[in-house]
């Protein structure tokens, strides 16, 4: 990529966000944000305890990851966030106008797989469906790539690399 951009990776929980977002990052020589630590101890806790999050929920995490992004403007960057709805990119996009977004996605048996055999993460499987029923996936008219989460996490980021390169010069 020529210019830096501020890249957000997103799909559903267990894609693998948190694990391509700091490879994909170190490979642009940009900076790397946890988008989960933007969420609010209340959003854990509804996670943590199995219940999904409303929109009124997300609203102020999605305000947060976007004045992030909006300060990485010109610099460069890699955040990771859901954002499984257009509205939440379009959140995100009107406080960081010039967002690419590299949507990882995947089977949805291999990513329960990858769900049941990670630690230490408060989303629980059990939430997966809802993640799936809540996607909306890129639509032609936003500016990013789709890149499938089969292989290794250096597979999957070089993907995402030659993808982004090809879609931002």
């Amino acid at each position: 990529m020529s210019t830096p951009h501020v890249v957000v990776v997103m799909g559903v929980a267990g894609t693998g966000k948190t694990t391509i977002g700091p490879l994909l990052a170190a490979r642009l020589g940009v900076p790397y944000a946890e988008g989960d630590a933007f969420h609010p101890e209340a959003n854990i806790a509804k996670m943590s305890a199995g219940t999904p999050l409303t929109d009124d929920d997300r609203w102020p995490w999605l305000d947060a990851i976007g004045a992030w992004a909006d300060g990485r403007t010109g610099l460069g960057g890699v955040v990771s966030s859901s954002a499984l709805k257009r509205v939440y990119r379009d959140r995100l996009r009107a406080a960081a106008p010039g967002l690419v977004f590299v949507h990882l996605t995947g089977d949805r048996s291999l990513i329960a797989d990858r769900m049941a055999h990670r630690q230490g993460h408060f989303m629980p499987a059990a939430l997966l469906d809802s993640q799936f029923a809540t996607l909306e996936p890129l639509q032609a008219d936003e500016s990013g790539v789709a890149v499938d989460v089969s292989g290794t996490p250096e597979e999957i980021a070089g993907r995402a690399v030659a993808l982004l390169t090809a879609l931002t010069g």
